[in-house]
This record gives C-alpha cells, sequence and structure tokens, in this order.
C-alpha cells in the first residue's frame, strides 16, 4: 500500500477554518430559518385572521350560509374567492354549523366534512393555529359566521401553506451564495497567510516533524544516564530529566518552577545560576557529591539561559579505588625516590668527609626509622588498603619533613570493603589536612590513632601545627571551606566535608579541638544507617 499523504500545514488550517466556517453557517441559517418561521406565523396568522373575519361578516355570507348547499359558480364561492385573492391566502373555504364544505378554493373538499381539530370555531370563538391537511402543513384562521340574531350558522376558514425549506433558506440569506463564496475566499486565504506565519516561527517544520522532534528530543534527554538540568534568565526549571531530578531530589514537576520555589541549597543554586561556564564543579547534595557542568545557552547572539549536567560522583567509586590506588604508589614512589636521593647525597658527602662512623650511624638511624613504622603498620593494621593508605602518606610526610607517629594504642583487623574505603578515605582526608597545617613548622609531626570498639571504628589525628581559630570550629566542616589561600585552595574544600559526609552516613560524626595542635576524631559505624 502507499504511503498515506498527510496535509500541510496551510491545508490542515484551511480544512480546520472551512468546518467552523460551515459550523457557523448552519448556526446561523438555522438561527435564521426559526425567525423566518416565527415571523411567518406572527405576520400571516393576523393576515389569515383579518381575511377570515371579513369573508364571515360579509352580510351575503351570513344570509346566505344556513341554507347553502355544496356546488359552484354562485355566490358564496365567487365571495370567498375574492376574499383568498386580495388576502394572498393560500386557500379559504365556508362550512355550516355541521363542519360540511358548503364552498371552497379548492372543489375536491365540496361536500365533505372539515376536520376541525383543536379549533374553538363551533364554540363560537376565533381560532388561528397550523394543521396538517393532506401532508401539507397549513397556517389556518377560523371565525365563526352568525346571523342577524346572533346565532352560529357555520365559519369561515382562510389559510396559507407553509413555506418550504428552500424558500425559507432564500429568504433568511437572499445573498447566501455570495456570503458563502466571498467566507471561503477570506478564510483560504487567512488560512495561507497565518500556516506560513507560523512555519516561519517553526523553523519551516510541518506539525508531525515538530511533534516527532520533540519526542525523540525528550526520549533522549530522558534516557542519558547524566542529569541534564536547563534554566531561563528568569532561573524558571524549563528542562529536568529523569537523572537531574532523581539526584537533585526534586519533583516529578518542577519543570516551570523557579529555583527559589523549590527551596535549594545555595550552593547548589550558586552554581545553577552562574553567569560563566563552569566545568567539573563538585557540590555535596544531601548525602551525594555530584559534579556539574555548567554552559550559558545563546539565541541569535542573545543569552537566553543556561544549560548544565551532572553526575553522581559515587558512581565512579570503583574507578576512582583503582586510580587511586595506582596514584598512590605512584606517588610514594615519587616521594621515596626524592627521600632516597637526598638521603645518598647526605651519605656522598659524608664518605667525601672521610666521616665513616657518621655514615654508619646516619644510615642505621633511617634503616631503624623507616622499618620501625612499617613494622608499627604491618602489626596493628591488618586491613590492606588502610595500612597501604598509611605507608603512602608516611613517604609524603617525609618528603615534606613531617613525621608520623602511630599511637601505640592503634589496632585495625580486616573489616568489609565499604568500610575498609571509607575509613582509608577519612584517614587520607585527615592526614591530609594535617600535613597541610604543619608544613614549613620546624619538628613537625602528626599522630595517628584508630581503634575498633564495639561496632565503631574510631580515627584520631594530632598534628603539632597552630591548631584551628576558635571562630572556624562551625565552618570547617562545610562544603569549600579551606584554610589555604585562594591560589592554592583552587578546587579544594571537600575533604573534611566528605569525611562529615561519610561519617554520618554510618551514624558516627567528625569533631576537632585544639591541643597543642588541632585534634581531629572520627567515629564511623560499622554498618551504614539507612
Amino acid at each position: 500500500m502507499g504511503r498515506r499523504t498527510r496535509l500541510s500545514l496551510a491545508g490542515q488550517f484551511l480544512v480546520l477554518q472551512l468546518l467552523i466556517l460551515v459550523a457557523v453557517l448552519v448556526g446561523v441559517l438555522a438561527m435564521s430559518m426559526a425567525q423566518s418561521t416565527a415571523t411567518f406565523e406572527r405576520v400571516e396568522s393576523r393576515r389569515a385572521l383579518s381575511a377570515a373575519e371579513n369573508l364571515a361578516s360579509n352580510p351575503t355570507v351570513r344570509a346566505l350560509l344556513p341554507g347553502a348547499r355544496p356546488r359552484l359558480g354562485a355566490a358564496l364561492p365567487a365571495i370567498a374567492e375574492s376574499v383568498r385573492s386580495v388576502s394572498g391566502s393560500s386557500d379559504s373555504l365556508l362550512a355550516n354549523t355541521r363542519g360540511t364544505v358548503v364552498t371552497s378554493s379548492e372543489p375536491s373538499r365540496l361536500g365533505e366534512t372539515f376536520q376541525l381539530g383543536a379549533s374553538e370555531v363551533m364554540e363560537g370563538r376565533a381560532w388561528t393555529g397550523s394543521t396538517l391537511r393532506g401532508g401539507v402543513k397549513m397556517l389556518e384562521a377560523h371565525v365563526p359566521v352568525l346571523d342577524d340574531n346572533g346565532k352560529l350558522v357555520g365559519f369561515a376558514m382562510v389559510g396559507r401553506t407553509y413555506p418550504s425549506v428552500l424558500e425559507r433558506l432564500l429568504d433568511a440569506t437572499p445573498n447566501l451564495m455570495v456570503y458563502l463564496g466571498i467566507s471561503i475566499a477570506l478564510g483560504a486565504a487567512g488560512s495561507l497567510l497565518l500556516s506560513r506565519r507560523v512555519k516561519r516561527q517553526t523553523l519551516g517544520l510541518e506539525p508531525e516533524e515538530i511533534t516527532a522532534l520533540v519526542e525523540h528530543r525528550e526520549a533522549i534527554l530522558h534516557g542519558v544516564k547524566e542529569g541534564v538540568v536547563a534554566i531561563d534568565l528568569r532561573e524558571r526549571i524549563t528542562l529536568a530529566n529523569d537523572a537531574a531530578r532523581r539526584l537533585l531530589d526534586w519533583p516529578d514537576d518542577c519543570e516551570g518552577s523557579t529555583l527559589a520555589q523549590l527551596s535549594i541549597d545555595p550552593a547548589l543554586r550558586e552554581v545553577l545560576t552562574l553567569k560563566q561556564p563552569d566545568a567539573d564543579r563538585l557540590v555535596l547534595v544531601g548525602e551525594k557529591l555530584v559534579v556539574f557542568n555548567r554552559r550559558p545557552i545563546e539565541s541569535h547572539g542573545r543569552l537566553v539561559g543556561s544549560v548544565t549536567t551532572l553526575r553522581d560522583r559515587t558512581e565512579l567509586s570503583t574507578l576512582e579505588k583503582e586510580l587511586g590506588a595506582t596514584r598512590m604508589t605512584t606517588e610514594t614512589l615519587r616521594a621515596q625516590t626524592h627521600e632516597f636521593a637526598n638521603q645518598l647525597h647526605t651519605i656522598s658527602g659524608l664518605i667525601q668527609l672521610q666521616e665513616y662512623d657518621e655514615v654508619l650511624s646516619f644510615v642505621d638511624g633511617v634503616s631503624f626509622s623507616r622499618s620501625q613504622l612499617l613494622d608499627d603498620v604491618t602489626t596493628r593494621i591488618a586491613d590492606p588498603s588502610v595500612a597501604a593508605l598509611l605507608i603512602a602518606k608516611s613517604s609524603l610526610a617525609s618528603e615534606r619533613r613531617v613525621g608520623i607517629d602511630l599511637d601505640p594504642a592503634t589496632m585495625l583487623g580486616r573489616v568489609d570493603e565499604a568500610l575498609s574505603r571509607d575509613v582509608a578515605m577519612v584517614v587520607g582526608n585527615l592526614v591530609d589536612n594535617a600535613i597541610d597545617a604543619v608544613a614549613g613548622v620546624p619538628d613537625a609531626r602528626i599522630g595517628i590513632g584508630i581503634s575498633q570498639e564495639e561496632g565503631w571504628v574510631v580515627v584520631t589525628v594530632h598534628d603539632s601545627g597552630a591548631g584551628v581559630d576558635s571562630g572556624s570550629f562551625g565552618r570547617i566542616f562545610t562544603q569549600g571551606y579551606s584554610t589555604k589561600s585562594s591560589n592554592s585552595a583552587a578546587g579544594r574544600g571537600f575533604g573534611l566535608a566528605l569525611t562529615r559526609l561519610v561519617c554520618l552516613r554510618r551514624g558516627g560524626n567528625v569533631t576537632v579541638q585544639n591541643d597543642e595542635g588541632a585534634v581531629f576524631t572520627a567515629r564511623l559505624g560499622t554498618k551504614v544507617q539507612s
């Protein structure tokens, strides 16, 4: 079968306007015909009644009707026909008190009994109304005929045939075809102009093409894994796909609402309303760390809004873990290479100075220091991920002239993979923060303690720095807060916030206090809180 041809936009507009035009014309004609019929009944009933009264009041009729017999060519038929002709009626007749027609404009009725129906003429009262005579609808007037003594001797009837539908139609709209032609021409011209304007505004696309394009766009946007949010200049959400609503915990009917109506977090609102492009911005949304990429939207050189893509960073946890292990190994090797290079330079210098005893003492000290930390970690930390992290961090700390001490009470057995990952992240963030805090401080040292209590893992990191400013206690664990300078802090400010998030997710918390430096204590439950 051939492909069915669809009407163009202009054709659809033309058909629609023609249908509307026809519906309006039918309504107008129906009302006009109803009004024409009402006018006909009102005018013709008065005219017929007047003619019937003239016929009934004629002296000759009053005198001759009591004894008249049905016949043609006498005085009564002439008088009845004269009244009918003058009034322009369709029918007239005279009948006696028995209802026998004695004269009529229709000779076939002579001698018949006239059916009065609802007429009250035999009771001496005039009557007008509609009747059906031989399948023809008539408007009749019946008037009693009285003799000189006031006695009923018969009645007179004058009637008018109802006009046909075509006659009423032409009477209601004499120039119907002219009006119809003008209306069709104007409707066609208007449809053509309107369709051209709409096509310009829709880039020349037909309605079915627009529908297919929108459906395709919706399917793509709601099918992608990343979240997509579009916002106009009034901060109204014009698009939010399924992934975006799920990540941001927005309602399904959020499209059309403003950011203010959704009462979103100020940090999230700032990212969504930035005036310039922004790439790979990390924002804490509830208990999720979300990566945002934002771009302005321009149309014909004019800014109309922005589009932001977002993805849950926790979905990359497996890949990040693998990359983290590789990066940790690389950083450890680099730090150890740098440290050993310095130590070799020291040994070389001592040999050149022929300080052989100092060489032996230096080598023994280095060996003892490294072997003691390795022994402490491997003896007290049974979890491979946390142990590897501590060894790597010790190398980085040594490179920056920071010593690390493991609390003698430290003890951590093997834990499940999820808890191991969370403990390693908390330890790594707190140690990094401590190294940054004591960098450049003489004899800088960091103390690390990890212990397992019933249902809890407790991590303590104590540095020998200046401590935390008292005014920062309430802000230090918030997203984006950093004690670094603006240049060095780019992309930072999430370590302590993430640490707090992980602890809260496991039913614990992280606190800080000053005791000859900053002391951070993190508590993690062994079970994730629902």
